[in-house]
């Protein structure tokens, strides 16, 4: 079985293909022009995986596509994917994030937008309807905006109902619904927020990224705006993990789709000298939960460096063993077969990389 590793970056989108074991890579012509590509999701809960693409067109503006023949064509509605309803007086200005809903709900498609809105497609990411209950949130007038804007970028539907989900925002934290979207609550007690008055706010962190074990639906991670953070009952209380790291600020996380003691972090110097910590390209891996930490290079640049990753663009994929993947804003892209011990170069010479996922195909 193959793997496809889809790529978005500021200046159009790329797909690279293993010839078999991952240690080797095919890489497509560039597709969708100079969309910058925000977030891209593999949907592979239906016969031939769906491709979605968030693609911000300077002249065109926002939208989302599709394609289900891996790239080769893509599809975008007549009438715009995703719109804010009048009442709201804004308009779309980027799509964030992509995530597919749950496994027996095979069409639900959610996106998190810049402004920080939830939509839902009930037509496999075609089209989208607003989530008028987060809009209205009574907090919402007093989201800030984060350094790339004020956006929800990460969608975390959890298991057993549909009806349950999580989002997370730049700036505003960590809100989660149990009724579908009607009705929103922080759960954010424990993250920290070093840059505002109160240091534990009810609402008002800047989370950078959040994830959820696919098998443990209580075991969640969070990278925020300087701490890395673990949930063990769904989201409701987190706990600082990050004591073991060269640098708790950073963008991404993500978390081993078997073992939910296993997570991985890009940690950065700091909010305002944004480079590896270390000094090179070095990914962190946890095997306890955040006890301790290890540093992951073998087959990373080992000179100086000063490439980042952004919150999408660190992945995994369900292989066994698991498959990493990492691209950089100077345009790189790493991949592990080996959960992170050893690492080829998927591709180079990329414009920006904002956004990776990847994922097993037949």
């Amino acid at each position: 079985m193959a793997t496809v590793v889809v790529i978005g970056t500021r200046k159009g989108l790329w797909l690279a293909r293993d010839t078999g074991d991952r240690s080797g890579w095919e890489l497509s012509e560039r597709q969708l022009g100079m969309n910058a590509v925000y977030g891209v999701a593999v949907d592979t809960r239906r016969e031939s995986p769906r491709l979605l693409a968030g693609t911000d067109s300077e002249h065109w503006g926002p939208t989302v596509l599709t394609s289900d023949d891996l790239g080769a064509s893509w599809q975008e509605p007549e009438r715009a994917a995703l719109a804010f309803p009048e009442r709201t007086e804004t308009a779309l200005k980027r799509v964030w994030q992509l995530q597919p809903g749950l496994p027996e709900e095979p069409d639900v498609v959610w996106a998190g937008t810049q402004p920080s809105a939830l939509f839902r497609s009930e037509d496999g990411g075609r089209t989208y309807a607003f989530v008028d209950g987060l809009w209205d949130h009574p907090h919402r007038p007093e989201w800030g905006a984060g350094y790339g804007g004020q956006a929800v970028h990460t969608v975390v539907p959890l298991p057993a109902d549909p009806a349950r989900l999580l989002v997370a925002m730049s700036t505003g934290g960590v809100y989660r619904t149990e009724d579908g979207g009607a009705t929103w609550s922080p759960s954010n007690r424990g993250i920290t927020a070093s840059f505002m008055p109160d240091p534990e706010p009810e609402f008002g962190q800047c989370v950078h990224k959040a994830t959820r074990s696919p098998v443990d639906p209580d075991r969640l991670y969070a990278q925020n705006h300087g701490g890395v953070f673990r949930s063990d009952d769904g989201g409701l209380r987190w706990t600082a993990i990050g004591a073991g790291l060269p640098s708790d600020f950073g963008f991404p996380v993500v978390v081993h789709p078997a073992r939910p003691d296993t997570a991985y972090v890009f940690p950065l110097v700091a909010d305002a000298d944004r480079r590896p910590a270390t000094g090179r390209f070095r990914v962190f891996r946890t095997d306890d939960a955040g006890a301790t930490w290890r540093e992951l290079g073998k087959g990373l640049p080992d000179e100086p460096h000063t490439g980042i990753v952004l919150r999408d663009a660190m992945c995994v994929d369900d292989h066994e063993p698991t498959g990493v993947y990492v691209g950089t804003r100077n345009g790189e892209v790493y991949a592990s077969a080996d959960e992170g011990e050893s690492w080829t170069t998927v591709a180079e010479h990329l414009p920006d990389v904002l956004s990776v996922r990847a994922a097993r195909i037949g």
